[in-house]
């Protein structure tokens, strides 16, 4: 190193960076300047050695540098409940499975202790930041904040009383007085979460597409998630669920539209020219028999299409990377193409697609100078992963979320070698053991 060099906090070497930038650039023995927890400078490694110093400088050799993945959709305490009720339809499953669950069980303690263990098993697939939808949506914020990741919360509303509020008004109450007091938070901000059509009237929703409008924050909700719901909504309003939304003013580039797997051609269109944004859940759809979200058509038509796990109840994990593969997978078998959705696109739905769709792709979702420094490391060393002619295409169709060895957010270093940094995974565990045996009993 030269002596009139920069100080600065973190140097990165990596064999591959796949930057997610506008190009889809895939820099080759790169290194990556963190300073403030921002990204200061890439260079070839030796070139940004002559500009910068510092104290803390990580060699991974063999190595794919992504940007942090983006859950764009999950329900995280839910991961006490992972595989409770497995092989029902989704409405046997919910009514008469996690909802009972869920009145027995959850409360704020039940949320905070849950979104613990999802920030865990996130952190170690890669996940830096993620999409919320359930109650007691302070105490995950707390757990977020415990974690160091970063995540956009749901102000949940549902036509029926919880254990967290008993009416839309107290619902819609509590959910802005969580925006206010999250307002200035770096890492943690808030979007309405009304659950899904079929359990919010007309009246609240109304209320959420004005109240999202003057605090300008995402509407995040179930759509067309199966047959059976579509069919309901026309037995019982005459519309199907995204004409009734669109009438009451729902569709727009708020909208953040989960699963999607009930669409026509006329549809897609409609989504497409309103600016809605498709939140795509292939694993938890394929468990639950949903059907399949239209993705290539979607993609062709220019809707922002995303990606996200579910909640580990129906999914049954948090694996980000594999959704990215039966993401891929599946779109090929609907559209009956090898090429629709190749593995630059669909690493792109789970980053800048998704950071797009939340609002922060000014900050997050592709590695460009200037964005947060939130960082994940593949290591494509295993013999599993080898040879390796196309780190992208690796990581789509052969990594999994155990080769993640290293993970950043805002330059923090949450996973280091494969270590959790702010998290105590015994004391996590072992509270996950004492709500098993409570749910049990």
């Amino acid at each position: 190193m030269t002596t009139n060099t920069t100080k600065i906090d973190t140097i990165i070497h990596s064999s591959w960076i796949a930057t997610v930038d506008p190009e889809n650039t895939l820099q080759q023995d790169y290194s990556i300047a963190i300073h403030k927890g921002r990204i200061h400078d890439l260079l070839p490694r030796q070139e940004l050695l002559s500009k910068y110093s510092t104290d803390v400088e990580i060699d991974l050799d063999n190595h794919l540098l992504i940007p942090g993945l983006v859950n764009t959709h999950t329900h995280s305490a839910m991961t006490l409940m992972r595989g409770l009720a497995d092989d029902l339809p989704l409405m046997d499953w919910l009514n008469h499975h996690i909802w009972p669950t869920e009145q027995k069980h959850v409360s704020a303690e039940f949320v905070y202790d849950g979104s613990l263990l999802a920030c865990a098993e996130m952190i170690r697939g890669g996940t830096t930041c993620f999409n919320d939808m359930y109650f007691f949506p302070e105490e995950t914020a707390r757990a977020v904040e415990h974690a160091g990741m970063r995540a956009k919360l749901g102000l949940i509303l549902i036509d029926f009383p919880s254990a967290w509020a008993k009416d839309a008004d107290e619902y819609l109450a509590k959910g802005i007085e969580l925006h206010d007091q999250l307002h200035s938070n770096s890492l943690i901000s808030t979007a309405f979460a009304p659950h899904a059509p079929y359990t919010v009237s007309d009246e609240p929703l109304k209320r959420v597409a004005t109240y999202a409008e003057e605090l300008d924050i995402p509407i995040h909700i179930h759509l067309h998630e199966t047959a059976h719901e579509v069919e309901q909504a026309i037995s019982d309003s005459g519309k199907r669920p995204i004409e009734r939304l669109n009438d009451l003013g729902l569709l727009s580039p708020r909208l953040l539209a989960v699963h999607m797997t009930q669409l026509t051609d006329d549809e897609v269109q409609l989504i497409a020219e309103t600016g809605a944004h498709v939140l795509h859940c292939p694993e938890s759809n394929l468990k639950l028999a949903s059907g399949f979200c239209p993705s290539y058509k979607l993609q062709q038509a220019g809707v922002n299409i995303t990606l996200g796990t579910d909640g580990t109840a129906s999914n049954n994990d948090l694996d980000m990377i594999a959704e990215m593969r039966t993401a891929a997978l599946i779109a090929k078998a609907v559209a009956s193409n090898a090429s629709a959705l190749p593995a630059e696109e669909t690493l792109r739905m789970a980053t800048i697609n998704a950071a797009k769709a939340l609002g922060l792709d000014s900050d997050i979702g592709s590695l460009e100078i200037g964005k947060s420094a939130d960082i994940t490391a593949v290591d494509l060393s295993a013999i599993e992963n080898q040879p390796v002619y196309h780190p992208v295409s690796h990581l789509v169709y052969s990594a999994g979320r155990e080769n993640v060895s290293n993970v950043w957010v805002a330059g923090n270093h949450l996973l280091k070698d494969r270590q959790l940094t702010t998290l105590d995974v015994n004391s996590i565990l072992e509270k996950t053991s004492d709500w098993q045996a409570k749910i049990k009993t």
